[in-house]
């Protein structure tokens, strides 16, 4: 596939900004016009001193998972273990989140993550990487994201539920510390009309999260989405969306290569 595409989509992104950045790029690059509206604002929290409690024990770990490049870059942008990586692993369930703990400084050889041509890129398909390598009592640290409106920071999501009950099965401890909060964006009149546009225009929308759908959908409760198109990069968000009433979803892996052969085959 060519690098510029010889038709032109409007592409309306809703990744938080800094994990949208690369995709924009690439999509403005191809020649589609981008909206960049992230659906999920990322903030950080200022709980520093568990941070650079879990830092300081980064060796007595045998893994630390990070949920999103937004985990990596809350935890490492600015502090790492004192004594270096050592052998703890680092888990990542996708691409954006591997190369974002090499940006920091981890070896490639030090991180686990489900395969380039993985059907999913997810806590089960990591699950299938990292399981035969455990080794029982030795803990995992789960670092993520929490609500704005979670009265409990360290409450989990669908997917870390899923991962807690396998460790929990292989009686391995996890430690759970929220190192960014997430929150819904506050629209203006503006954005609000040139969504309700976006959602009938013949605009893909590209999502990658359900929690941006749902924050969509509480944005705009009384839009009809019968007519507009939508791109998912997982089919649990691809189920979301048709929940949720769109009329048209297609999967696409979160890969911006498979983004833009996925656009091509809509021309």
């Amino acid at each position: 596939m060519s690098h510029t595409a010889s038709f032109a989509f409007d592409v309306v992104l809703t990744r938080p900004v800094a994990e949208g950045v690369m995709w924009a790029r690439g999509l403005q690059k191809a020649g589609h016009r981008v909206k960049h509206w992230p659906l999920i604002e990322v903030n950080p929290l200022t709980d520093v001193m568990r941070l650079r409690t879990a830092l300081d024990a980064w060796h007595g770990y045998q893994a630390v998972m990070f949920v999103s490049r937004a985990a990596v870059t809350s935890a490492l942008g600015t502090a790492k273990p004192k004594a270096g990586w050592g052998m703890t692993r680092c888990w990542a369930t996708g691409p954006g989140t591997h190369q974002a703990l090499t940006e920091v400084g981890v070896p490639h050889s030090l991180i686990d993550s489900p395969p380039p041509d993985a059907a999913q890129f997810d806590t089960e398909s990591l699950w299938a990487v990292v399981q035969d390598k455990l080794q029982p009592l030795r803990p995992v640290l789960l670092l993520r994201g929490s609500d704005a409106d979670q009265a409990d920071v360290n409450s989990q999501g669908a997917g870390r539920d899923w991962l807690l009950r396998q460790l929990i099965l292989k009686q391995i401890p996890v430690e759970i510390l929220s190192v960014y909060q997430r929150s819904m964006p506050q629209w203006d009149k503006t954005r609000l009309q040139e969504a309700q546009n976006a959602a009938k225009d013949g605009s893909f929308w590209l999502f990658s999260s359900s929690q941006a759908l749902d924050n969509l959908a509480s944005l705009m409760p009384e839009q009809d989405w019968s007519a507009t198109r939508a791109m998912a990069t997982h089919a649990r968000i691809v189920q979301t969306a048709k929940d949720m009433g769109i009329g048209k979803v297609i999967f696409c892996r979160p890969n911006l290569t498979e983004v833009l052969a996925s656009l091509e085959s809509q021309a």
